[in-house]
């Protein structure tokens, strides 16, 4: 009773599947853990503006495979995919400095997202944009929810910051809902995410939930 479960972890297996994959763990499961933890760390910081929406992996004993997906492929990718190379780059430069076992083969995939708006990441990434341009709180999330509700995929929308907003000495929360969102309902297609502005006067914090209507079975 009353406890808050978290929407993509209660529709595990039902709707959605693991965000890191692994196969063949073993005695490797320590070394794979640390691995996705700071791997995962440092590309959100370095694609912090590039509206990343989520970070997968899958990994054996041999390959290792990020696929990131995103609303802006292109400017990730770079001319001719030296983007890719130097993200590439970094990851190996990453597991050398923590001395992590770095894998013969290392792949890097990104995904364009259809529909920005119906994503829950990209949404709270234009959330976080427009708090770090200094824009007042109330109108970001009001314009943010109807550019939310105009796709045609969005059933409802909730976005909800928490922290010193407008520069306030206390801090507080305030939120905005449209249409509907059945959290209870397992079958209900429910994408969730959570993200941070950091502004001159503390960290502000954004919780999106995007709901895209009931998932049946054949």
């Amino acid at each position: 009773m009353t406890h808050i479960v978290h929407p993509y972890a209660h529709r595990l297996k039902i709707l959605r599947g693991w965000k890191s994959r692994w196969f063949g763990v073993g005695q490797k499961y320590k070394d794979y853990l640390k691995t996705d933890v700071i791997i995962r760390e440092y590309l959100e910081k370095r694609l912090k503006d590039m509206y990343v929406s989520s970070i997968d992996m899958e990994r054996d004993e041999k390959r290792f495979k990020i696929i990131i997906k995103t609303s802006r492929a292109g400017m990730i990718i770079g001319r001719s995919g030296d983007g890719i190379q130097k993200i590439k780059d970094g990851v190996v430069k990453m597991m050398k400095k923590n001395k992590l076992s770095i894998p013969a083969e290392i792949n890097i995939d990104v995904e364009e997202v259809r529909y920005p708006e119906a994503d829950a990441g990209i949404v709270a990434s234009m959330v976080v944009e427009g708090l770090e341009k200094r824009m007042p709180f109330r109108r970001v999330l009001k314009m943010t929810a109807d550019k939310v509700m105009a796709n045609r995929e969005v059933k409802g929308v909730r976005i909800c910051v928490s922290g010193r907003l407008g520069g306030a000495e206390m801090a507080r929360k305030e939120q905005v809902k449209q249409g509907r969102i059945p959290l209870q309902t397992l079958r209900a297609d429910i994408d969730y995410s959570v993200k941070r502005a950091n502004l001159t006067y503390g960290v502000i914090g954004v919780k999106v939930w995007v709901y895209k209507g009931d998932v049946f079975n054949k």
